[in-house]
Order: structure tokens, then sequence, then C-alpha cells
């Protein structure tokens, strides 16, 4: 894979060299905060044929969170006929 990593005080410096990168030499970026990577910037292209995978892998995220909380707080649960209602009552 063609990529590397910055920080974001390089990113912030080196914006123009960065987004060059990507564009020019097809090379996607790895942005680090403190040692972590945070984000990463692809080719527009690529983002474009990922946008279905992307909202299915965001979309696991967010049931994998309410799983996890429900696992954890099981009390706090809400039957299907409860949610659907409370739906209906927010439109």
């Amino acid at each position: 894979m063609n990529n590397y990593t910055v920080n974001t005080r390089d990113v912030r410096n080196r914006l123009r060299e960065v987004l060059d990168s990507v564009y020019l030499q097809d090379k996607d970026v790895v942005i680090e905060r403190n040692g972590k990577a945070i984000a990463a910037i692809i080719p527009v292209e690529d983002y474009l044929a990922l946008q279905e995978e992307l909202e299915d892998l965001r979309a696991g995220r967010v049931a994998d969170l309410a799983y996890t909380s429900w696992k954890n707080q099981p009390q706090n649960a809400v039957t299907l006929q409860d949610f659907e209602a409370s739906l209906k009552r927010d439109e």
C-alpha cells in the first residue's frame, strides 16, 4: 500500500504538500494525534467508490455500541413496539 503517516502539526504546516501527495502521487495519508491514528486522507475517487461500504461500517459501529450498552444495562432496554411508538411521536 502506498501511504505514509503524518502528525496533526505537520498537516497544518504542510497541508498543500499533503494534499498534492494524495492527488498527484496517489498516496493515502494517515493523520496521527499524540501517536494515535485518527483520520486518513485518500483520493476522492477511492472515497466515492467506498461510500456504501463506509456507511455499512459506520452503521455496524453504532449497532455494536448499542449492543454493548444493552449488555451492560439490560434494564434500560425497550420493546420494539415502544421504540416504534417513540419514533412516531417524534415525527
